[in-house]
């Protein structure tokens, strides 16, 4: 059995698109328990990714990491990638927001650290994205990217002290980063050796459909989704324009349609594992992210992680859910995988 890359669920999706014009947050200590109790054939998950955000963190608690370390050890589970609470700030915001934003970043590598430290985060890294919506970056698209770029390039210097690296979100909603090309563009003007791509493969499939930045469409507006060979061929344009920066992965399934729930605008909608109407092959596509051009696995993440934010509360609390999940995970290690 390929013993790599490692299985992670996420916690976030408690979290985001909950709360008081939503349905209610998830508690963290629910959340890793179904994840520490789900199994198929006797394989179970080897982590959680988590999002550094309130109620689930308290990044000005000294004592935080310590008592995540103490939690995840208890389920023999380890930490990956961190989530970076950014939306304090913005990458395109007033002085103070910029300064907000790096200084989040900043306290997450920190964060991070001590969980190398404890011995229970031996690889992933720091996630962030704009923070800054598409309708206002439109107003000055060459003058608000070049403020997103100066902003994770002082977020970039941050994280190399401590001795990581940052992943800019490839999701519809974010400013300079709502397309594959407006990604591509965003990251090379970065220019640093400690930035990536994290790619999800629901909100990247939006890319190929041109969701918020229609000039950088793909698929035709009347693109049949059932047909294969015409979704492979769009996959391959974007994967093979963004494979070289990912440095995380999201495995997901998506319909082709766009969600949003509480006050997360609109983005790739995240649908269960077993969804019929999912347009995904998610063993296949994943090969997409995970492969190069010849069909060589990269080996470019030691581990891997299912996203389903915006499940509503009834799927989540579903501990048949996370089975399902787990389950689509091994399907992509099965196909994708090695032995270390």
């Amino acid at each position: 059995m390929n013993n790599f890359p490692k299985l992670h669920n996420a916690t976030w999706p408690g979290l985001v698109g909950k709360g008081a014009d939503s349905e209610p947050i998830i508690p963290f200590d629910s959340l890793l328990e179904m994840t520490a109790a789900a199994e198929v054939n006797g394989v179970k998950f080897d982590g959680i990714d988590v999002g550094l955000l309130e109620p689930h963190f308290d990044l000005n608690n000294p004592d935080e990491a310590k008592k995540l370390a103490d939690k995840v050890s208890k389920y023999n589970l380890n930490v990956g990638s961190l989530v970076a609470p950014i939306w304090a700030g913005s990458a395109m915001g007033t002085a103070d927001q910029r300064k907000t934003f790096v200084e989040m970043v900043r306290k997450s590598c920190e964060f991070g650290q001590k969980l190398k430290d404890l011995g229970v985060r031996p690889y992933g890294v720091v996630r962030i994205d704009s923070a800054a919506g598409v309708s206002d970056w439109a107003k000055d698209p060459k003058g608000n990217t070049k403020q997103i770029v100066e902003t994770f390039q002082l977020a970039c210097d941050v994280a190399a002290d401590f001795g990581e690296k940052l992943a800019a979100e490839g999701e519809i909603c974010w400013g300079a980063m709502h397309s594959w090309k407006h990604m591509v563009e965003t990251l090379e003007m970065v220019d640093r050796p400690n930035i990536g791509f994290q790619a999800d493969m629901s909100h990247t499939f939006l890319y190929t459909m041109g969701y918020n930045a229609p000039e950088h469409r793909i698929l035709p507006k009347d693109a049949d989704l059932n047909d294969r060979e015409t979704v492979k061929a769009a996959l391959r344009i974007v994967t093979d324009a963004l494979r070289p920066w990912t440095i995380d992965f999201h495995v997901a399934q998506n319909d082709g349609s766009v969600f949003g729930s509480g006050s997360h605008d609109k983005t790739g909608r995240h649908c269960q594992a077993t969804d019929p109407n999912g347009v995904l092959d998610i063993a296949h596509d994943a090969g997409y992210w995970l492969r190069d051009e010849n069909g060589n696995l990269t080996k470019a993440m030691k581990h891997i992680c299912w996203d389903g934010c915006m499940f509503p509360n009834d799927v989540m609390n579903n501990q048949q859910t996370w089975n399902d999940v787990l389950a689509a995970l091994i399907s992509v290690r099965d196909a994708h995988g090695w032995k270390e």
